[in-house]
């Protein structure tokens, strides 16, 4: 180690006025860190006898004084520390930042002057290397060490007078900040004077890496507070003790309180959770659940008991310890909203889908378009196989509660001792048999969309009575329930029963029925409408082209027969005839060949029709040829001749209109004409 006495002092005087002078001498003497520098300082052309820096403005000082303001802050209480030790001796205490620029400094009055005027020592001065030459601030910035210089070793002459001591400051991740340098006159130098920096650095970067935890803990705070704030459910964490020590908005809203009533309580003293079978108050959360339906009441809330469905999850550290519990509450919607889409209660269908362009098409479209434009509810009239769900798809996904789900039950199909559970739900416990969970009701999976009671006519008397309650009240209360459950569902009803005959043979409800009866759309049977047989026919066979990727053609031949025939299974009927004839056709298209029998024998009259007046004919209004019978079954080609007969008598000899009827061009209908040398001039 290096004495510095006076012979030191000598030599290091001499060896830099060869330096300075560019002269060759032997340099080995001096630490090899302070010859560096002199040769760095040399480089930079610093004038050894000048003391010259790079002084900030006001502007560019105060811009360098809020970049360094956290650290600043940090560092002052430590610099006032030292100083109060080293007062009344001649020593006064620098902050640089990692530039070299000075941010503050503490000491006598006298002295800080003394050195304003000799050195340029003052806020703002620049002392790295290249302005200063050799000194205790540039050096240590330079290095990213402690290091402490004596007189002789700094580099500007006016610098040789003092001591000076100074050490890195670096933050959390090692990055260099700045350093901490006190400085006094070169005959009070000692050693120990660099161990009071060091150690006061080592307590400045401690305190700047427990900051900065403290921040990145704050950080994570925030985060964790956003995303807890996020999620939809309601949610409260517990300690180990089971206190509350956080509680989002979505829990508050739920349970109805406010943060201070909640946040630090023992979770058992503020909720009452009456599903509890113990007298252990910590029961239901001892054991990790997933959305567990629960009834939940906050003590001294006088409101009924809160349905909820419940999550619980354990927070556990390495070695697998109990620290905390996570509760997530979920609304019975969401949930149900949840159950909808994995089960399929949702509609697809909307009036597009009706095919259809008969004049009582369009009106029963139009009314049902004005019955989806209000939420009351609506009763759909109309044989089976008419479409009447089609129909009530099409009302909810026209309505406001579109994006609700869609809930479709047949009330003609449920065992009569199931359909009351089946519509209203069941607590835990409620009969022999039940889930032990419970189960919501399909009134309760409706909420905030549409259910659709078909075959409402079939209900059990006893359960129309439930029914009409739900209807009035617009509450649900499940089998073994003691609270009733709010519900915003909107009902359509469908039935192929005359209930008006139903309401007095004693079997239907007759203030049900106008609870029913706000709006009430009659679906015309598919007799009503022979124009839209022809459509129908065409979409069905359409549609199997486009599923099985095939090109089936339909023979016009099949038209006049399809539209006489008085379909009794309607629309369902018509398409199961259809996809039959596709599967049997070997050729690509479907003709008369390919229908059933029971529609080719259907009795056609030839010689007589009921249309005597020889009104206007109309195609949307006039039934097509329905009304003719021949005294034996018919062949395929007797059944074609018989039907372009019956076609000319009907439009009284006017070949276009008779073909309209029968549906098929009239340049066919002319070769046909010829086929069979039938003149249709005898029919005018």
């Amino acid at each position: 180690m290096i004495s510095y006495d006076e012979t030191y002092r000598l030599s290091l005087h001499t060896a830099w006025e060869k330096m300075i002078n560019y002269e060759n001498w032997d340099f080995s003497f001096i630490r090899p860190e302070v010859y560096q520098s002199w040769l760095f300082s040399r480089s930079c052309l610093v004038n050894p006898y000048v003391t010259k820096t790079d002084v900030l403005n006001t502007a560019d000082l105060n811009t360098k004084i809020n970049s360094n303001l956290h650290l600043i802050e940090i560092v002052r209480p430590y610099m006032d520390r030292l100083y109060s030790i080293v007062e009344g001796s001649g020593f006064y205490i620098l902050l640089s930042d990692k530039e070299g620029y000075i941010l503050d400094i503490v000491g006598d009055k006298d002295i800080i002057n003394t050195c304003k005027n000799s050195s340029m020592l003052v806020v703002g001065a620049n002392r790295s290397e290249r302005f200063a030459g050799t000194n205790a601030i540039g050096t240590c910035l330079s290095l990213a060490k402690p290091i402490q210089l004596w007189g002789e070793e700094h580099y500007i002459k006016a610098h040789k007078d003092y001591c000076c001591s100074a050490s890195p400051i670096f933050d959390a991740s090692g990055n260099l900040l700045g350093c901490l340098n006190i400085t006094g006159h070169h005959s009070q130098s000692h050693s120990h004077t660099l161990g009071m920096v060091i150690s006061a650095v080592d307590g400045i970067n401690k305190e700047l890496k427990i900051l900065n935890a403290y921040n990145e803990i704050k950080m994570i705070s925030a985060q964790r507070n956003s995303i807890i704030e996020s999620i939809p459910s309601g949610l409260i964490l517990l300690n180990e003790t089971h206190n509350v020590i956080q509680v989002n908005k979505k829990a508050l809203h739920m349970l109805e309180v406010d943060y201070q009533d909640i946040i630090g309580k023992d979770i058992s003293n503020f909720l009452d959770v009456n599903d509890c079978s113990t007298h252990d108050k910590y029961s239901l959360i001892q054991k990790e659940t997933y959305n567990k339906e629960i009834n939940i009441a906050v003590n001294g809330n006088l409101s009924p008991p809160i349905k909820l469905n419940m999550s619980i999850d354990f927070v556990k550290d390495e070695t697998g310890h109990r620290t905390g519990t996570v509760i997530r509450f979920n609304e019975p919607q969401k949930i149900n909203k949840l159950v909808n889409k994995i089960t399929g209660y949702r509609s697809s269908f909307t009036f597009n889908d009706i095919i259809g362009s008969s004049d009582v098409t369009k009106k029963m479209i139009n009314t049902a378009k004005k019955a989806a434009a209000n939420d009351s509810n609506v009763l759909i009239l109309g044989e089976s196989g008419t479409g009447k769900e089609l129909i009530a798809q099409s009302i909810h996904n026209a309505s406001c509660c579109s994006k609700g789900p869609f809930v479709a039950i047949n009330c003609g199909a449920l065992p009569k001792g199931l359909i009351e559970s089946e519509l209203f739900g069941y607590e835990k416990g409620a009969f022999t048999g039940a889930n032990r969970e419970g189960n919501p009701g399909k009134f309760e999976l409706a909420d905030g969309g549409t259910i659709f009671l078909d075959e409402i006519g079939d209900m059990p008397f006893d359960v129309q009575v439930a029914l009409l309650r739900v209807l009035q009240t617009r509450e649900v209360v499940r089998i073994g329930a003691r609270y009733p459950k709010p519900i915003n569902v909107r009902v359509i009803a469908a039935t192929n029963r005359n209930l008006e005959e139903a309401i007095e043979a004693k079997s239907f409800r007759e203030d049900l029925y106008y609870r029913l009866n706000v709006f009430t759309i009659n679906v015309p049977s598919l007799r009503q409408r022979p124009k839209d047989v022809i459509l129908l026919t065409k979409h069905f066979v359409k549609t199997y082209n486009l599923q099985k990727n095939a090109a089936f053609k339909i023979d016009d031949n099949i038209f006049p027969v399809l539209c006489s025939y008085p379909w009794p299974g309607n629309i369902r009927e018509l398409e199961n005839v259809i996809e039959r004839a596709l599967n049997l056709s070997d050729d690509n298209t479907i003709g008369l060949a390919e229908l059933p029998k029971n529609i080719l024998d259907y009795p056609l009259k030839h010689t007589h029709i009921k249309n005597q007046q020889k009104e206007p004919f109309s195609l949307s209004e006039t039934p097509l040829i329905n009304d003719f019978t021949i005294s034996k079954p018919a062949s395929l080609k007797n059944a074609e001749h018989n039907l372009i007969l019956a076609s000319l008598e009907q439009s009284e000899g006017n070949v276009k209109k008779a073909a309209e009827i029968l549906g098929i061009s009239r340049r066919t209908l002319y070769r046909k004409l010829e086929k069979y040398k039938i003149n249709a001039d005898l029919y005018r």
